[in-house]
Parts: structure tokens; C-alpha cells; sequence
């Protein structure tokens, strides 16, 4: 589109409006009639670990998020002179999983608890025997659960139970649902039925039967994408735009989780398609044929938008060591009267490390800034090891702690690709990890012994597919599905860069994940005496 044609779209309230709240970082997307990006706007924000728990305050919810969207407001301003009042469509997505849990009067009863807690080991093991059903540590279930055994007084206040996502619907519409995706990731879902498992709601509330509430009654309601999920209200407006300029009333999408705006945004929605999302934490999602044979605490089953079953590696962990490695590296720059930009300071270190050792000669690292349930850790410590006789060279060093940032994701995936024989056409690669062309791809494409694919939209990442998700549910024909939006109206041609996986490569890798899987007992003795 033209400048003008996007003034249009702007000033006439059709442009289309997608938030996302990652782990760093809150971004807005605002999407014109072609589904390309038009402005943004972002803001920086970190958990805290307080109590023992890693968390975000509502202030930091409800700060960033005006920030984000002022910004996203300025960006509007700066490159068309117009104001931003009105949008045809809005949607919300953030990290999946968490705890955040109101009473009747919307109060929040304890602090949010994010998907980054391991703290629910009990909880999880026990579920996982009652519902024959992984029920990973992150889960809402999970974490409800844990507080029960806890004796957590708060528990019988609880009248409304949702995630980050589903709490800023709320916030906006006053509406309590969940996109399917999302509640995928508090409580297994039915896919036949796309809502709750009836049978293991049942046998939930049977187990904490003292309690005044049902579950069915505290969790949101579940909706499909391209279900309309309420209407921006007067004091949603304000609570997202504080100056009073944007208009309620547009329609909003069923808010969603990282995990199905990921798969969105790389059109890996339908059967025998994947995508990894490599960023603070990293995980991999593949659309199933057909259920697993048996249950792996490693795999979660999780849902598309749509409701497709989703077997779903995730992990922690991935690229914050990187990120710290870097910090260094740039502390040393500047220390010696070097200015080097940080985008060309990961783009040099990260070339350099495809020079290095494909088994990267006997380095070891292990990027656990906190738990990490793959391999066991309910906490972390970044820790990295050599030996006298390892080559220890800046190349080695670099694919050291990319290969690490993989290691635990997969382990995940070997158990679906080679255990359970599970077929992928297609794999698609976002996030941090991939910025530097060609090199988080070839990471991965040895690490996964398949070929990865980068699309040229996936730097857009989770906000532009909520976008879509949003967009979508407004445009979408008469029965048209989610896969044939996305593939019709959306990507149709868009080129994408594929990497086949190097043999030698995939044989380091191999190599360095048995050093990695033996050192484990090196994290576990830092996690014991590091404190």
C-alpha cells in the first residue's frame, strides 16, 4: 500500500491492531489491508523474582501496556501526520501459562505466578497420575493445585481463575474467555469438543471437593479463533489509551498465547507443520496426526487457535545467557574505545561461531537462569565447563551457548521425532535466536536433523499474528477456516530462505548433547552450592 491508501485505512478505523506481552518486552502492531505491518510500538519490562516467585505487578501490566500502545500512537504520527482514534479489529496475546487468580470483587488474591515458576513439582507429578495427561509445572492447573497443597488460604476466595492474556480481555471487554490455544495451556482440552477435558474437570473437582467453587465456574470460557470475544468498553479504552483518544467499540479477538500467535505468524497451523520460537525461553510445536502413544513429561499437548492437537516442546531457558555473554563482550568494547552497534555485535559474535567445532570442541554450557523441567531442575544457574584439553577459542566459546540454548529443547524432541515417529513437512523458525541470517537456522536444523525455514514476516513474530488472528475474525468468508485465511489471504507467495541440515553438524550436535546430558550433574552441584 501507499501512503495515502494507509491514511485511509487509518483515519476510517479499518486498520487492525495486535498486542503481545513477551517476557522482555510488551509490542504493538498495527496491520493495514494487506497484512503488512504499518507502525509500532514497544516497551522493555523484566520479571522480578520476589518471594520465591518470578512475577510481574499489575502496574507493570497496565504501564506497559499504555506505553506500548502510546508509542505505537507516536509511531502513527511520525510517519503519516494523523492521529490515531479508532481500529477495525484489536487483539491481545502474552505469555502462556501462569497463575493469576481474583475474587468476586476482581481483587487479586497473590501475586501473578508466570510461566517461568517451577514451583509446582507435587502438583503436576499428581495431576499428570490422576488425568493420565502431562500436566507441565507452568500450567494454571498446576499452580492452583499446588497452592491447594500448599493450604493457601486464599484458594477459597478464588472466583475467577485466567492468565495474563485472558486477564487483559477482561480488563478491556469485561469479558472472562480464553482462545483455545491459551486455555490449552491451563487445562487440557477436549479437541473433539474444543473446550475443557469434561471428564477431568470432573475428577478435579471431585479431588478438592471442600472448596465452595467448581472448576468449570472460576476458568474462562473457551473460544475458537474467528469467534467474536466482546467489544471494547468505554473504561477499556481508557485503560489502554489514558489520553482518551481511542474509541471503544471494535470487536476483539479471543485473547491467545505466545505458543498460537507464534504458530500463527509462521502459518504452521495445520497437520505435519512446526515452528520453533527462540527467544527468553524457547519451544517447539508440532501439529499432530494423531494422539502420542503414551504420556512424556517432556511433551505437552496443547491446541491451535483453531483447535488442532499441538504436541509442544518447551523450555526455559534459551538465549539470556547469550544475551549476557554479549553484554560482556560489549562492556569490553567499550572499555577499550571501540563503538560497535549491539545488532553487529550478535551478528559478528554469532559468524564467528559457525568457524567453530561442530562438536564445539568439548565446551559444555548450561544457560539456566531458572528451572528447567526437561532436565529436571526446579532451579538454575548459568554455569559453563571445559576441560584443560578443550578448545577453548572465541568460535567454540559462541557455538557453546548457542548449541546449549537448543540443548534441553532437544531432548524434548527427540523423544517425538525418533520415539514416537512423528512427521513434519515443515519447519519454521522466529524469534531472537534467528536475527542473524542463517545462523540460529543452521543451529537448529542440526539440532532437529531437518530442514528449518525462516519466512521474511517472521520478525514480526507473536503481535503481528495476533494481528492476523484479529484480522481474521472480522474478514473471514462463510466457513472459510484459519488455514485457508492464512494461506490465502496472507502468506500466499511469501518467500521464506530454507537451511538443509549439514551432516557434520548434526553429528556435533549429537556429540555435544551426550557431553551436555552427562555434565548434568554439574548444574545440579552449582544449583546445590551456588547460592
Amino acid at each position: 500500500m501507499n501512503i495515502e491508501q494507509i491514511k485511509s485505512e487509518i483515519s476510517s478505523g479499518k486498520a487492525v491492531l495486535g498486542i503481545e506481552l513477551g517476557s522482555t518486552r510488551i509490542k504493538a502492531v498495527l496491520i493495514g489491508s494487506d497484512k503488512s505491518p504499518i507502525a509500532s510500538g514497544s516497551h522493555d519490562w523484566e520479571n522480578r523474582y520476589e518471594n520465591g516467585v518470578w512475577t510481574y505487578s499489575l502496574s507493570d501490566i497496565s504501564g506497559g501496556l499504555q506505553d506500548s500502545y502510546a508509542k505505537l500512537k507516536a509511531d502513527v504520527k511520525e510517519k503519516y501526520g494523523i492521529s490515531l482514534h479508532k481500529v477495525g479489529a484489536m487483539g491481545f496475546s502474552a505469555m502462556m501459562h501462569g497463575y493469576m487468580a481474583f475474587d468476586k470483587d476482581g481483587v487479586l488474591l497473590a501475586p501473578f505466578r508466570t510461566w517461568r515458576n517451577t514451583i509446582t513439582e507435587q502438583a503436576a507429578r499428581e495431576l499428570t497420575a490422576l488425568f493420565n495427561y502431562n500436566i507441565p509445572q507452568r500450567w494454571s492447573i498446576a499452580h492452583l493445585y499446588q497452592a491447594i497443597l500448599n493450604g493457601e488460604s486464599h484458594v477459597a476466595d478464588i472466583a475467577y481463575l485466567t492468565t495474563l492474556a485472558g486477564y487483559i480481555h477482561w480488563q478491556l471487554t469485561g469479558e472472562k474467555v480464553l482462545g483455545v490455544g491459551e486455555a490449552s495451556g491451563m487445562f487440557p482440552i477436549d479437541t473433539v469438543t474444543k473446550t475443557y477435558n469434561a471428564s477431568m474437570v470432573e475428577k478435579f473437582n471431585l479431588l478438592v471437593k471442600q472448596y465452595p467453587w467448581r472448576l468449570e465456574d472460576i476458568m474462562p470460557k473457551v473460544l475458537l479463533a474467528g469467534e467474536n470475544a466482546g467489544t471494547l468498553t468505554e473504561a477499556g479504552a481508557l485503560w489502554l489509551d489514558p489520553s482518551g483518544e481511542l474509541e471503544p467499540g471494535c470487536p476483539l479477538a479471543p485473547p491467545e498465547g505466545d505458543a498460537g500467535t507464534g504458530m500463527t505468524a509462521t502459518n504452521s497451523v495445520t497437520r505435519r507443520t512446526g515452528n520453533v520460537s527462540a527467544g527468553t525461553s524457547v519451544f517447539a510445536m508440532i501439529v499432530l496426526e494423531k494422539e502420542l502413544s503414551k504420556v512424556y513429561p517432556e511433551i505437552d499437548l496443547v491446541t491451535t487457535p483453531d483447535g488442532e492437537l499441538v504436541g509442544m516442546v518447551h523450555c526455559n531457558n534459551c538465549t539470556s545467557d547469550i544475551n549476557a555473554w554479549v553484554n560482556i563482550f560489549r562492556e569490553f568494547s567499550e572499555l577499550v574505545g571501540v563503538e560497535i552497534s549491539k545488532p553487529a555485535l550478535y551478528d559478528a559474535l554469532y559468524f564467528r561461531a559457525m568457524e567453530g567445532d561442530a562438536d564445539c570442541g568439548g565446551l559444555v554450557s548450561y544457560p539456566y537462569y531458572s528451572g528447567e523441567s526437561i532436565t529436571g531442575f526446579e532451579e538454575g544457574r548459568p554455569l559453563f565447563a571445559r576441560t584443560p584439553e578443550s578448545k577453548f577459542t572465541l568460535a567454540n566459546f559462541m557455538r557453546t551457548h548457542l548449541y546449549a540454548s537448543l540443548g534441553a529443547l532437544k531432548i524434548g524432541l527427540d523423544i517425538m521425532l525418533r520415539q514416537e515417529g512423528v512427521k513434519v513437512d515443515s519447519i519454521l523458525g522466529h524469534g531472537g535466536l534467528f536475527k542473524t541470517e542463517g545462523v540460529g537456522q543452521k543451529i537448529l536444523a542440526a539440532a532437529m536433523d531437518a530442514p528449518v525455514s525462516v519466512m521474511e514476516t517472521a520478525g514480526e513474530g507473536g503481535p503481528w499474528g495476533m494481528a492476523l488472528l484479529a484480522a481474521y475474525m472480522v474478514e473471514k468468508a462463510e466457513g472459510e477456516s484459519l488455514p485457508d485465511y492464512l494461506n490465502s489471504k496472507v502468506f500466499g507467495d511469501k518467500a521464506g530462505i530454507t537451511v538443509e541440515p549439514d551432516p557434520e553438524d548434526v553429528e556435533g550436535f549429537n556429540k555435544f548433547i551426550a557431553r551436555y546430558s552427562v555434565g548434568l550433574p554439574m548444574e545440579r552441584a552449582a544449583v546445590e552450592t551456588t547460592r
